[in-house]
C-alpha cells in the first residue's frame, strides 16, 4: 500500500550531508519525494512509497548520517498523491 508522509527533523542536521544521506537512502528504497533545509535549522522532507519503505525512511531520519544529532522528528501522515517520479534535493526555504 502506497503512503505519504511529511517529516521535519530538528537538531544538528544541516551542514553534515543530511539531505544527501536522505536522498541516497530514498533512492535505494524506491521512495519518491524531496528533502530540503529550512532557514530555522531543520530539515523538511516528503516521502511517498510503499509503507515498509517509508517507515524505513522515517527510521533513517531518526538516526541521520554520521555527525548528525537528531533531537526531534515530527511525522505527519498525509493522503497519498502519487505526484513524484523520483527523489530530489530542493533549495533551502
Amino acid at each position: 500500500m502506497a503512503v505519504r508522509v511529511h517529516v521535519y527533523v530538528s537538531g544538528r542536521v544541516q551542514g553534515i550531508f543530511f539531505r544527501s544521506f536522505v536522498a541516497t537512502m530514498a533512492r535505494r528504497l524506491d521512495v519518491r519525494g524531496w528533502v530540503r533545509n529550512l532557514y530555522d535549522g531543520r530539515v523538511e522532507a516528503v516521502f511517498e512509497g510503499e509503507r515498509e519503505s517509508v517507515d524505513e525512511m522515517i527510521n533513517y531520519c531518526r538516526r541521520g548520517p554520521p555527525g548528525a544529532l537528531v533531537e526531534g522528528l515530527e511525522v505527519l501522515w498525509e493522503d497519498y498523491k502519487g505526484e513524484f517520479k523520483d527523489f530530489s534535493i530542493r533549495r533551502t526555504v
